[in-house]
């Protein structure tokens, strides 16, 4: 291919915001009338496989920070194009799959997909839009789905210079990066006026074009009325035998038409990721950039950055403390002061404020409500939902279950297609033995119950309020509220409310508290 990108700049890696252009335009005489009008277009090349990253999936669908690489390319594009106005993608390998990872990001109707059937080079891949496009009348902002890292404040700085250039806008305008070793990028060869004049990739150049450090970044714009005009006259006449896209501006300044360069300071930006080895680069760098923000915008304490892994799409409020080697996924939000501890991984979840997560634990698309605690070693999954201050300790999993205000699960529990009152305490080792064999079925607890330690709750069942069940109680029937059932399978013992209300058994007979006649009768410690 003949657009490749730029090597890291950066010795210390350190992630910066975009930076201010050298706004100097370079350009080629007279040429196009104001391109200010012009509504902008965004064509987003992701056909090709990625050969370097020595792969089965194409190059654009791998992850980075959670998402592939070509979502965070699209979410830039829905940046800077007007609502409504689609962004156009150019797919060829594994085009469905890709299809899916743009209309996850941009929604059903974002983008209009181009298949380019044989990857010919970039040249061919814009060539393949020439249907949705040459009657756009448009300004064509042509991207690489590769380069996951490229700010919109840099292409809106691009386009704006593109649409002013010498006052009446230019016809195809190239964004430049400047390095000290350009080896095997392309070179921006300007005329003796420092004009641009054409660019020439690094196994077409002469010796002394080998010596320019100015390289193409592979970003463009381009008057949509022009472009494709010059197009079908670029011819494969290089080593690789492609149509390069970047012989279109050289052909365009040949034509009279005004040609600019924007040249960029940041070359991390505007880099794309060709091999394995970048893309763990590119991990880095967007995980540190993630935690700066974090640590200096929204006051999160987090103890080792160098171990601990945000999704850039999270929110985390003030006063939060993140320990080392937690993993907090996708869109997952957590409020203010908070407390994660190590080995935890919450994904695409809701935390509120107040809430203390211990020891690896696994929170997976559920809800924890203010001032709950959760784990050590707890798994909530499936739209888990924790209502204000209850509590589910270690090695309890919730999966698909409701607790209500200020429930406990504390000890070596499975809660699963469970709703669970306010109030409630689970005994250890209780089980809700939800699937029958072909379904899943529901079980239904009240507020205020007891359940002793080693229930099964053999589910379809509900279990009335203010009720108990004994230690090693097999529960298959509904237990009616203020009922005492124990034993296998479970029968009524006592009437609680009779038994509240009948005289001590002895005068001088020590009275057990609430918590001791609890303790009793579920065998919870």
């Amino acid at each position: 291919m003949d657009k490749q990108q730029p090597p890291p700049t950066n010795p210390q890696g350190t992630p910066t915001q975009p930076a201010t252009p050298n706004a100097t335009a370079a350009g080629a005489g007279t040429s196009s009338s104001a391109t200010t009008s012009a509504p902008l277009d965004v064509l987003i090349l992701a056909a090709g496989l990625g050969t370097r990253m020595h792969s089965r999936t194409a190059k654009v669908l791998h992850q980075l920070g959670g998402r592939p690489l070509i979502a965070h390319v699209c979410h830039t594009a829905a940046a800077l194009v007007k609502e409504g106005r689609p962004v156009h993608i150019v797919v060829g390998h594994q085009a469905e799959e890709v299809k899916v990872a743009v209309e996850q990001e941009l929604g059903a109707g974002g983008a209009i997909f181009i298949t380019q059937t044989e990857q010919r080079g970039t040249g061919d891949a814009v060539m393949a839009a020439r249907d949705a496009l040459a009657d756009a009348n448009s300004t064509l902002l042509v991207l690489s789905g590769d380069v996951p890292l490229m700010h919109h404040e840099t292409l809106g700085a691009l386009v704006h210079q593109h649409r002013t250039h010498r006052g009446r806008g230019a016809t195809c305008s190239v964004l430049t990066v400047k390095l000290e070793d350009p080896t095997g990028y392309g070179r921006i060869v300007r005329d003796a006026d420092g004009r641009f004049e054409r660019i020439v990739e690094q196994r077409d150049a002469t010796p002394e074009e080998r010596q320019i450090k100015e390289i193409n970044a592979g970003i463009y714009c381009f008057e949509t009325r022009s472009l494709f005009g010059a197009l079908a006259r670029v011819q494969p006449a290089n080593a690789q035998g492609e149509y390069y896209l970047t012989d279109v501006p050289a052909i365009l300044r040949a034509d009279g038409e005004d040609v600019s360069v924007f040249t960029h300071t940041d070359a991390r930006e505007v880099s794309g990721i060709n091999t394995r080895v970048e893309l763990a680069e590119f991990e880095r760098l967007l995980r540190l950039r993630t935690l700066r923000r974090l640590m200096l915008d929204s006051g999160v304490t987090i103890i080792d950055p160098a171990h601990t892994y945000v999704s850039a799409e999270a929110q985390i409020g003030h006063d939060t403390i993140i320990y080392p080697g937690v993993n907090i996924e996708g869109r997952t939000q957590i409020g203010e002061g908070c407390e994660i501890r190590s080995g935890t991984r919450i994904s695409n979840s809701r935390i509120g404020s107040g809430v203390r997560i211990k020891d690896h634990s696994v929170i997976v698309d559920s809800d924890v409500a203010d001032n709950c605690s959760v784990g050590p070693f707890a798994h909530l999954r499936m739209n888990a939902q924790l209502e204000e201050e209850s509590a589910v300790g270690n090695f309890v999993e919730v999966k698909k279950s409701r607790l209500g205000r200020k429930a406990k699960a504390m000890h070596l529990t499975y809660l699963g297609d469970a709703d669970i009152g306010a109030r409630t305490n689970i005994g250890a080792g209780t089980v809700t033995c939800n699937y029958d064999g072909v379904n899943k079925n529901p079980t239904v607890i009240a507020e205020d119950v007891k359940i002793g330690s080693d229930t099964m709750l053999v589910a379809p069942v509900t279990v009335g309020a203010r009720s108990m069940t004994g230690a090693g109680s097999v529960v298959t029937r509904d237990v009616a509220p203020d009922t005492l059932v124990a034993g296998v399978p479970a029968t009524v013992k006592k009437d609680l409310r009779a038994a509240a209300a009948a005289p001590p058994a002895g005068a001088n007979a020590p009275e057990r508290t609430e918590e001791e006649t609890t303790k009793a009768v579920t065998g919870d410690r």
